[in-house]
């Protein structure tokens, strides 16, 4: 071969090597099969580092769960975690309304998991109502109930209304509209697989949970509120989202009213948060678009704080007061939580095709 000619094929074979590395490498990406996932915990936030500090909602999951691996999450806020035998995710989805949804709309579309077997376990701490419960409780979910509503400021509102809230194409609080009233993307309550909801708290219910001496002498003060003043339990009731961190006694029989309408008074409002109807929204959606099943979503609570303030203290006080009751939530939240996670993974021949309960 001429010297010239065998400096050109030299060059293009320079050339050539790595565009067909990076093809092989494409061809490799595109013939690996999705994992296939049977768990996913769903997780809010997080205070600092994801193992080794403080923990928030993500961390003891991370660490107990050993969720030890990262992957890159674009459509999302944060990493997502796995274990390493890729059957177990984690994601923190972010706080409000429009990161829990967008960040499970980006987790169900992507194509990196099979996750049409999977259960998910939203998992975060709320407000709880005293009415129910005390801080550190856990509360299953049969209903996720949305805040779309009107609203007058109470300065203005007609004075025999006990709230500035109501319904789209109602005229008054605690009406629901007449029937075709409401443009049908306006959804305010999502029912969850109640049968599943009853088999995790069956499975739940005796689970020794954390308190705290400062707790305990906290709910001491709710006197009239019985079971605000007794030690953190397992209970079925419902969470109401709303992307307004909103805190008192009236708005709190506010969205006791709220969940009874919207649920034809099946529901009864016992946590408060920001989230969930994100979730539950995304969960449908995927579901219709046959990426994940809508019944094997679980929704679970734990009380941080109270919704209201202690009887003789203000509303301002009482919002603006350091939460006492973090640590026990997010223990709280992962010991019952996680025994579900275990009772699935660990009986996957079975759960794989039946969903408990049913």
């Amino acid at each position: 071969m001429l010297p010239y000619l065998r400096r050109a094929a030299v060059c293009l074979l320079t050339v050539a090597a790595p565009l067909l590395s990076a093809q092989s490498a494409l061809q490799a990406q595109q013939t690996q099969k999705p994992w296939p996932i049977k768990a996913v915990i769903v997780t809010t936030f997080e205070i600092g580092k994801d193992e080794g500090d403080v923990p928030g909602e993500f961390q003891l999951w991370v660490e107990r769960e050993h969720l030890t691996e990262t992957l890159d999450f674009p459509g999302g806020i944060h990493p997502i975690r796995t274990n390493p035998e890729h059957t177990v995710l984690g994601i923190l989805s972010g706080t409000t309304l429009v990161n829990a949804t967008t960040s499970l709309m980006a987790l169900g579309t992507d194509t990196r998991f099979d996750l049409t077997h999977a259960y998910w376990l939203v998992n975060g701490i709320a407000g709880v109502d005293p009415a129910d419960a005390g801080i550190g409780s856990a509360a299953w979910a049969n209903y996720v109930v949305n805040d779309i509503s009107r609203y007058i400021d109470p300065r203005e509102m007609p004075k025999d209304w006990p709230t500035g809230y109501f319904a789209i194409g109602a005229h008054e609080p605690n009406k629901l509209p007449p029937s075709g009233g409401v443009i049908n993307d306006r959804v305010n309550a999502y029912k969850l697989n109640t049968k599943l909801t009853t088999w995790a708290y069956n499975l739940t219910k005796d689970t020794q949970l954390l308190d705290s001496p400062q707790v305990a002498e906290f709910r001491k003060g709710f006197t009239g509120y019985p079971n605000a003043q007794k030690p953190p339990m397992v209970m079925i009731g419902d969470t109401f989202a709303s992307d307004s961190y909103w805190h008192g006694k009236l708005m709190t029989d506010f969205a006791n009213d709220w969940v009874k309408l919207f649920t034809d008074g099946q529901g009864n409002f016992v946590m408060t948060e920001m989230e969930d109807s994100g979730f539950t929204e995304a969960m449908k959606r995927l579901d219709r678009m046959k990426r994940v099943d809508y019944q094997r979503l679980m929704v679970l609570r734990t009380g941080s704080n109270f919704s209201m303030p202690r009887p003789g203290h203000t509303p301002i006080e009482s919002v603006n007061s350091p939460y006492i009751g973090t640590r026990p939530a997010v223990e709280n939240a992962w010991r019952v939580g996680s025994r579900v996670l275990h009772e699935l993974t660990s009986k996957w021949e079975t759960y794989a095709t039946h969903v408990p309960g049913e």
